[in-house]
């Protein structure tokens, strides 16, 4: 049901290049997505050549980020924390807060794979530093997608009662047991995410306290999410075109296919602006990233509402691929808060009054 779309979505004429058309190429790999080894190998090999954020191809990122997902939302869940977390150690170096040589002591190289650990729970996840001047983390982190998989992750941790600051950690050790669940959802089922428990981990701090929210690259990042939302959901506007096109078709068909295109544009619109903004040297992009983040959200969950009504229950029920996207896609949606983050857009629009 979801598969008359094209190869390569871009932002712009000049955004479908060569790391684009590498993430089109997951079409080939028939478990993309379900063997979630694979899955990270493939992120892992695409993550080398995709541009970093601001450096003038942001756009082409971006929709590396939404081709990924057009073909497969698990896939794109992979990959979109691994090239995040690449983009904050090359900031990070480019600021002087990280010398490269300095991960060598967790164990970073070349083929490793990442993941970025920065959500609280009911417990915290606390760093010290040693006499030796090295650190170490002991707690417990939440939220920690794939743990059990990748080679190494980025985690924020508490380094007094009210700052946390970023460490790089190797997730492969005796000091590092993550937890196999819970982990019951329908949706980016292959991609586990659940508490990991540190003892005396060893951790390479990224930048200073604070620096992890504070900087540029913490909007980017977000942004780069939504590109995926937006790329996620563009199969589905395949379908109802596909609907709509159809011997008999009446004019509610058409009609939800124009809201669906409507959402879709809209979302497509608001990213290539964004980036722009973000190669132009905006540097105060707070305010852009959530407005830009709330309107792509709301128009992939609007699309998913539209298939399900134009198309009923059975792609939902027979369609592996329709039903997978459906699902994973609305897990992937809830990373924003939805009127909390409204709220909070709003908070940041009044305090610039």
């Amino acid at each position: 049901m979801d598969r008359p779309v094209p190869l390569v979505i871009a932002l712009g004429d000049d955004a479908s290049g060569s790391p684009s058309r590498l993430a089109s190429a997951a079409v080939r790999i028939p478990t993309l997505g379900v063997d979630i080894r694979e899955t990270i190998a493939w992120a892992v090999a695409l993550g080398h050549s995709v541009p970093l954020p601001g450096t003038g191809h942001t756009a082409e990122r971006w929709s590396t980020l939404a081709t990924a997902a057009l073909h497969d939302v698990t896939a794109a869940r992979v990959l979109e924390p691994h090239l995040d977390a690449i983009a904050i150690l090359a900031e990070a170096e480019q600021v002087g807060a990280l010398r490269r040589e300095g991960l060598d002591a967790v164990g970073v190289e070349a083929d490793s794979s990442w993941g970025v650990f920065a959500a609280e729970g009911s417990q915290r996840l606390e760093a010290m530093r040693m006499t030796d001047g090295s650190w170490q983390v002991t707690g417990t982190k939440f939220w920690c997608s794939l743990a059990g998989e990748l080679t190494h992750a980025l985690v924020t941790a508490w380094v007094s009662p009210e700052q946390r600051r970023l460490f790089a950690v190797a997730l492969r050790g005796e000091s590092v047991h993550p937890h196999a669940g819970p982990w019951v959802s329908r949706g980016l089922r292959t991609v586990v995410s659940a508490p990991v428990d540190f003892t005396q981990t060893r951790a390479v701090p990224i930048g200073e306290a604070s620096w992890y929210r504070d900087r540029p690259g913490f909007a980017w990042g977000g942004m780069g999410v939504a590109a995926v939302w937006w790329g996620g959901a563009e199969p589905l506007r395949a379908a109802l075109k596909a609907a709509a096109a159809r011997e008999g078709a009446d004019q509610l068909a058409a009609s939800l296919l124009g809201e669906a295109d409507t959402a879709s544009w809209g979302s497509r619109a608001v990213l290539s602006d964004a980036a722009r903004r973000v190669d132009g040297g905006e540097r105060d992009v707070e305010i852009l990233s959530e407005r830009v983040r709330a309107i792509v959200a709301t128009g992939a969950e609007r699309m998913l509402s539209l298939a399900d009504r134009a198309l009923g229950p059975r792609p939902l029920t027979t369609d592996e691929a329709h039903a997978r996207r459906v699902a994973d896609l609305r897990i992937y949606l809830r990373q924003h808060h939805a009127e909390r983050d409204l709220a909070r857009l709003g908070r940041l629009i009044a305090a610039a009054l």
